[in-house]
C-alpha cells in the first residue's frame, strides 16, 4: 500500500509540476505559481538519486527565490526556502558546507515566523532547524546508520540513536507536511471554479 501511495505522490507532484511550468509560461510573474512549482520539485527530490536530488532542490530554491524578487514577504516562499535549505543540507557531507545550508534554513523560518507569527507550522520549523546539525553530524558520524535504527552495541547508543531517528523523523515529516499542503492548497486555487456572476438588477 505504501508503495502505491509513494506512486500516488510522484504522480500528483509531478503534475503539479507540470502545470506550473505550463503556467510560468503564460505568466512568469506568479509569485504563488512559483511557489507551488518550487514545492513541487521538493517533493519530487525525494524520488531521486542524491546527485538528481540536489540538482532538483536546487532548482527549487531557484524558483523560489524568483518569486521572493516578486513578493519579497510572502511566508509560505520563504518557508518553503528554509525546507529546501535544510533538505539540500542533509544531501551535504560536508559540516561547515551543511552548517551554512542549515544557517540560511533558519533564518528563512524566521522570517517566515516573522511575517505570520501566528503560524504554528513556521514556529515548529524554526525549532527544529536548530536541532538539525546535531541529527546532520549523527548521521554521517555513523555513515548514515543512525537511520537503520537502533543497534545491540550499548543501551547509550541505543538512545542517542533513537533520538537522532525521532528528530530525523520529526524534521522530514513537517518538510513533507508542510510542502504537501501548500502545493494542495496551491493546486487547489489554480482548479477553482470561476465565481457566480452578479445578480441580474
Amino acid at each position: 500500500m505504501e508503495m502505491s501511495s509513494d506512486f500516488d505522490r510522484l504522480l500528483f507532484f509531478e503534475h503539479a509540476r507540470k502545470t506550473a511550468e505550463d503556467t510560468y509560461a503564460k505568466n512568469p510573474l506568479d509569485a504563488d505559481n512559483l511557489t507551488r512549482w518550487g514545492g513541487a520539485l521538493l517533493e519530487l527530490s525525494q524520488f531521486q538519486s542524491v546527485a538528481d536530488s540536489k540538482k532538483m532542490i536546487q532548482d527549487c530554491i531557484s524558483k523560489l527565490e524568483e518569486a521572493l524578487l516578486l513578493d519579497p514577504k510572502r511566508h509560505d516562499t520563504l518557508w518553503c526556502l528554509g525546507n529546501a535549505y535544510t533538505s539540500q543540507a542533509f544531501l551535504i557531507p560536508d559540516q561547515d558546507e551543511a552548517r551554512e545550508h542549515f544557517d540560511k534554513a533558519a533564518d528563512y523560518f524566521k522570517q517566515a515566523v516573522d511575517e505570520e507569527p501566528t503560524n504554528e507550522l513556521y514556529h515548529k520549523s524554526l525549532e527544529v532547524s536548530i536541532k538539525a546539525p546535531e541529527l546532520h553530524r549523527e548521521i554521517h558520524k555513523h555513515g548514515g546508520a543512525g537511520l537503520a535504527g537502533p543497534s545491540t552495541s550499548s543501551t547509550s547508543t541505543k538512545t542517542s540513536k533513537k533520538k537522532s531517528s525521532d528528530l530525523k523523523y520529526d524534521i522530514l515529516g513537517w518538510v513533507i507536511l508542510a510542502v504537501g499542503i501548500v502545493a494542495w492548497v496551491g493546486f487547489a486555487k489554480s482548479h477553482m471554479p470561476p465565481p457566480p456572476p452578479p445578480p441580474a438588477r
